[in-house]
């Protein structure tokens, strides 16, 4: 497991999303998120930290930094990240942050796209749905549509949270969303699950149906997990899950 040790980390290829610059909006030593899934790279969620969490001024400070020294060297980011160690949407400055992310990108890189990677669980306040209307890549997780498996996978924390609270509050964006999915087999807690079955990915095309995201990015583990008994989805498997989305009429795309 890692963490990412910087409040602006890369550039690095992504997957998904190209030469992307990520900001971390959490704390560099310890990972705060309101899920625990058991494939994060960034390990399970830890109560004890040492380093504060980024000020808004600390943010666009180095924000601005890198894209000039990125800039002079003729290295233009693709997009613009917010991931890092937990859910960026829990920074109580969120929305001030991606205002002064968008202005930055205009400023000094205005073909890059402004992401947010986000577990969802955050949509309902008013605040992050407007902010995230805003972005160019508004990500967000769907790893199951059957309660089981998604807590299983994913662990709520904090409040009770179920598939159709998802679906309610996805479909408010009006399509203006990415659903992302990993898709991974095992065992966890002495139950063991298997979200490529016909059961879940019938289920995850209804859910998806409802939604109706502009585009859908499916992929599997990557990196060390913390839950040992994780087994990986191959990118055959991918693709035929991929493929069937497609002929639903489904913007897919495949990271293996």
């Amino acid at each position: 497991m890692f963490l990412f040790d910087q409040l602006i980390f890369g550039p690095i290829h992504s997957r998904r999303l190209g030469l992307s610059l990520g900001v971390n909006l959490l704390p560099i030593d310890a990972k705060i998120c309101s899920f625990n899934c058991i494939y994060c790279e960034c390990g399970y969620n830890t109560t004890m930290q040492e380093s504060p969490i980024p000020t808004r001024e600390q943010v666009h400070e180095a924000l601005e930094a890198k894209l000039k020294e990125m800039v002079a060297e003729g290295q233009i980011p693709d997009v613009i990240t917010y991931a890092g160690n937990g859910e960026p949407t829990l920074h109580a400055d969120f929305e001030e942050i991606i205002d002064d992310t968008i202005a930055l990108r205009n400023q000094y890189c205005p073909t890059a796209k402004v992401s947010v990677l986000s577990n969802s669980t955050r949509i309902h306040k008013p605040n992050v749905f407007r902010t995230l209307n805003k972005v160019d890549n508004n990500i967000l997780k769907f790893d199951s549509a059957i309660d089981r498996t998604m807590k299983l996978i994913d662990c709520p924390v904090g409040k009770e949270i179920n598939v159709a609270w998802f679906v309610e509050h996805l479909k408010k964006f009006n399509g203006k969303l990415i659903i992302q999915t990993m898709f991974l087999c095992g065992e966890f807690k002495g139950e063991s699950f298997d979200n490529t079955t016909d059961e879940e990915i019938e289920a995850w095309f209804k859910a998806l149906e409802e939604i109706r995201p502009q585009q859908v990015m499916i992929y599997s583990l990557d990196r060390e997990a913390p839950t040992k008994t994780l087994q990986k989805v191959s990118v055959e498997e991918l693709n035929i899950i991929a493929d069937k989305a497609r002929e639903r009429g489904f913007d897919v795309s495949v990271a293996g």
